[in-house]
């Protein structure tokens, strides 16, 4: 499957990550921007950044930058789409023209060369991104080099499924190579029948069901519809669960000290590890 995403992304199926993150900008509003502080501090456990240093991998629209930002963060913001670093480019000129404590770039988790010239960060932040790379396992182990001794590593990384998962990735690469009608189809499709099951499922529970599609409705500030075009065009797509998350990354100095799972559905867990002072020797091939 390695060799197959090589091939492809060379082709140019690689997802448009930041035309999508565009088109939300357009719908970014303060309540958006607090949810998001909400969810970098939630995940991070801190509630002031002020000091750290922190480097946001794929960071997309720029939103989670913005918020490391604004609760006191030096920023690195890092995105190997040319239309997500503009993206978190446009972001900064309207929020933090001329901040010298956010700094903007392109590159690729991937390169050694690049990563390591980036320096050591407290903390090294990545929300669904790792999985769809084409190379999970090497991101993982190049963003972890990133951190410092004592720094934190924040991860959300799609949970595997071992029926599920098959059929996503058939969706995806469908998506990949159909021609621009036929990926607006397929979104919509997965919107209507996803939409139609939270609205049942709101329904019974008791609760609005248009209430999600507010600014406040989803978590993290982010909006259905650009969720939805996200999750089915994410390719090349890769998912790992829990334990083999826990297991690398232990192997490597690592302590974990936040998960949050989706209990074997479909979705992101979260994954908070602390880099311990005392480095490990090099983990065995297996891990």
């Amino acid at each position: 499957m390695k060799e197959t995403w090589s091939k492809e992304v060379g082709q140019g199926s690689r997802f448009r990550f930041g035309a999508n993150w565009e088109n939300f900008l357009a719908l970014l509003d303060n309540s958006r921007i607090e949810q998001a502080k909400e969810s970098v501090c939630s995940l991070l456990g801190l509630t002031d950044l002020t000091g750290k240093r922190f480097l946001d991998i794929g960071s997309g629209s720029g939103l989670f930058s913005l918020a490391a930002r604004l609760l006191g963060a030096e920023v690195t913001s890092l995105d190997y789409d040319p239309d997500s670093v503009a993206c978190t480019q446009r972001l900064r000129r309207s929020f933090r023209p001329e901040d010298a404590g956010w700094t903007v770039l392109r590159g690729s988790v991937l390169d050694e060369t690049f990563m390591a010239g980036l320096g050591s960060f407290d903390i090294v932040y990545s929300w669904g991104v790792l999985h769809h790379t084409g190379s999970l396992h090497g991101a993982m182990d190049i963003a972890a080099r990133s951190v410092a001794p004592g720094g934190l590593l924040a991860l959300a990384l799609y949970n595997h499924q071992p029926f599920f998962t098959p059929l996503h990735t058939r969706l995806k690469r469908l998506y990949a190579h159909s021609p621009t009608l036929g990926k607006r189809l397929i979104a919509l499709a997965y919107a209507l029948g996803v939409g139609s099951a939270l609205f049942a499922a709101d329904l019974l529970r008791g609760r609005n069901p248009l209430a999600r599609h507010t600014g406040a409705g989803l978590p993290r500030g982010m909006n259905f519809w650009h969720d939805v075009v996200d999750w089915v065009g994410g390719y090349p797509f890769e998912t790992i669960t829990p334990d083999e998350v826990f297991r690398f990354h232990k192997a490597r100095g690592f302590q974990l000290t936040e998960l949050r799972t989706v209990g074997g559905k479909s979705g992101c867990n979260e994954f908070t590890f602390t880099r311990l002072a005392l480095q490990r020797s090099e983990p065995c091939a297996s891990s």
